[in-house]
């Protein structure tokens, strides 16, 4: 497949490409706007679901997760990086264009439409591994200036980066315990597992909020709380979100249908998780499946 076909792809898919970043609507924001309920993200941390714009500064990834229903094993077009103001001012116009396509619908929520086109917070956690963009803290920077807070998702494998930029609130994902399970799950296209580790070092002193995702796999990364937890210990991450993996996309040609958790076996682990590190199950989303453990630090809420 050619730059061209994998654009085309991309678009099929709900990708609104700009430059070398995207920007998508997500299946939340779509119930938001119709006056449903929103995402995880709004009952843990405060942030409206139709207010929210999901986009990736690039769409290139150094992890072929096992797990991960994004179309990362596709070619993907290649794309100079964008410089940031550009770059924020297309994906800013690409969303207003998502939002348009409500304004004559009978099913949307007008009150919401109105605060949908003043977005407030950017999840820059769409697709790719975002600290491979070479402008990161100049967009996050950008993005604060302009009113907004900011969720940077990463990988961890550029600690050098995570330890520079200043997000609202930093996320390292962690697949694995050890670095055996590791390489399994996430497929590296290097020996980064040092280079995670050292990331998860560098939480325990940033000064931004912080949280370490996990995405969690029946018979496959679902065991071992304690052994994750001396693996936390050295992060003393603000919060942890333990979340089920969901047979979707493109994970469906990796994973089962079994490999999926209920939500019951999600919060088995999170409070073995948690009871290993000494945080506590704070919050939880049924219909995420999905658990927040807390330190007590920091109010969840950004608003607080």
């Amino acid at each position: 497949m050619d730059s061209i076909e994998a654009k085309k792809t991309l678009a099929k898919q709900g990708y609104h490409l700009v430059g070398s970043g995207a920007v998508k609507p997500c299946l939340w924001l779509n119930r938001s706007m119709r006056g449903g309920d929103q995402c995880y993200k709004h009952h843990f941390y405060g942030i409206s679901s139709h207010r929210c714009v999901q986009m990736t500064p690039t769409l290139r990834c150094n992890h072929l997760c096992l797990h991960c229903w994004r179309p990362i094993d596709s070619v993907l077009p290649k794309e100079e990086p964008m410089e940031p103001a550009a770059l924020l001012d297309g994906i800013l116009h690409e969303q207003q264009r998502i939002l348009s396509g409500y304004g004559g619908a009978k099913t949307t929520d007008k009150s919401r439409l109105k605060e949908a086109l003043e977005p407030k917070h950017v999840a820059i956690s769409l697709m790719g591994e975002p600290t491979i963009y070479p402008y990161l803290q100049e967009l996050i920077d950008l993005i604060s200036k302009r009113g907004m807070t900011s969720f940077l998702v990463s990988n961890g494998t550029n600690p050098e980066v995570l330890e520079s930029i200043r997000p609202t609130q930093l996320y390292i994902s962690l697949n694995a315990p050890d670095e055996g399970m590791y390489r399994r799950i996430s497929q590296p296209s290097g020996s980064f597992w040092p280079k995670i580790q050292e990331s998860l070092s560098i939480l325990k002193n940033h000064n931004c909020r912080s949280v370490v995702r996990m995405t969690v796999a029946r018979g496959l990364n679902m065991e071992r709380p304690k052994d994750y937890a001396r693996l936390l210990g050295s992060a003393e991450p603000d919060f942890v979100e333990v979340k089920a993996y969901m047979h979707l996309g493109r994970s469906r040609t990796r994973l089962d249908r079994e490999a999926m958790p209920d939500h019951a076996e999600v919060l088995s682990f999170a409070r073995a998780l948690g009871n290993a590190m000494g945080y506590d199950l704070s919050m939880d989303v049924p219909l995420s499946r999905v658990a927040l453990l807390s330190s007590g630090r920091i109010c969840k809420s950004l608003d607080s």
